[in-house]
């Protein structure tokens, strides 16, 4: 599945308050559920001696696919494309990695 038509798909089940002109209401889920994400992988340290048990593997599967539907939604909320964010994304990467800068901080090496 392309990012845009999962980013299509979400958008059928987005029921939120003033849907269409609410960014606050998924940018606030996305923080929620990448904690989510994070709190399983904090469980792994403690509570599984640092192995990824498939039990494990599968709930933090789910909680990055909630993780994706906000970030879809946040997207479509802003007018922008899943699909185009990737590839920007990807580009950005690839454009530091040839510049050997993938390493440091700020957003614009």
């Amino acid at each position: 599945m392309e990012f845009t038509e999962y980013q299509k798909k979400a958008e059928e089940t987005a029921i939120y308050p003033n849907r269409g002109n609410n960014i606050t209401y998924p940018a606030l889920g996305l923080g929620g559920e990448t904690g989510e994400v994070l709190e399983e992988i904090k469980r792994v340290l403690r509570d599984d001696n640092s192995k990824v048990s498939e039990e494990r593997k599968k709930n933090i599967e789910k909680e990055m696919g909630d993780v994706l539907w906000y970030l879809a939604t946040l997207s479509t909320e802003l007018g922008l494309d899943l699909n185009k964010i990737a590839e920007l994304n990807i580009e950005k990467l690839s454009s530091r990695k040839e510049r050997d800068q993938l390493h440091g901080s700020g957003a614009d090496r």
